[in-house]
């Protein structure tokens, strides 16, 4: 966890130094439809799940329409409970219309192996006003073990 606590620290570090329009933080939540997919030996089995994620962000400005976005968030799935750091890159592509994609590392507290995962989160948001958004991404799992989701949630920038 001090790993990937010291990769957000720094993503966000190198990126305020250069940030050239707004730096805003704030906090997320909402739920997680996730699925875990294991293949031994060849055979696959699969799972899906509920779950909740909460966390926060910070939104770090490049220019008028792109922007990179850090989040560190806990997510809560009874079998995968995990810390996921993602760093997005933003695209505002119409007026309250966002688009995301980025890498996603992942730190499962539950695994008894392979605890340490990347994943490939793809997703979008709408301003509901100039605070409050309402977010949704697919994060994609890969692996032997591979925990992919769909997460839901609103967010509120400081």
């Amino acid at each position: 966890m001090k790993k990937l606590l010291f990769i957000a620290v720094l993503v966000a570090g190198a990126f305020s130094a250069n940030a050239q329009k707004e730096t805003k933080f704030g906090i997320k939540a909402g739920v997680d439809f996730a699925s875990a997919k294991t293949t031994v030996l060849g055979t696959t089995v699969t799972s899906s799940e509920t779950g909740f994620f909460v966390g926060g962000f910070v939104t770090l400005g490049i220019s008028e329409k792109f922007a990179i976005q850090p989040e560190v968030l806990y997510v809560a799935i009874s079998d995968a409970n995990s810390f996921q750091v993602p760093v997005l890159a933003k695209y505002t592509f119409a007026e309250k219309f966002s688009a995301l994609v980025g890498p996603s590392f992942n730190y499962y507290s539950d695994f008894d192996e392979d605890k340490f995962k990347v994943n490939v989160d793809l997703g979008a948001t709408y301003d509901i006003t100039e605070n409050i958004d309402v977010n949704a991404k697919y994060s994609l799992g890969f692996g032997d073990v591979a925990v992919s989701g769909i997460f839901v949630g609103a967010g509120y920038r400081f």
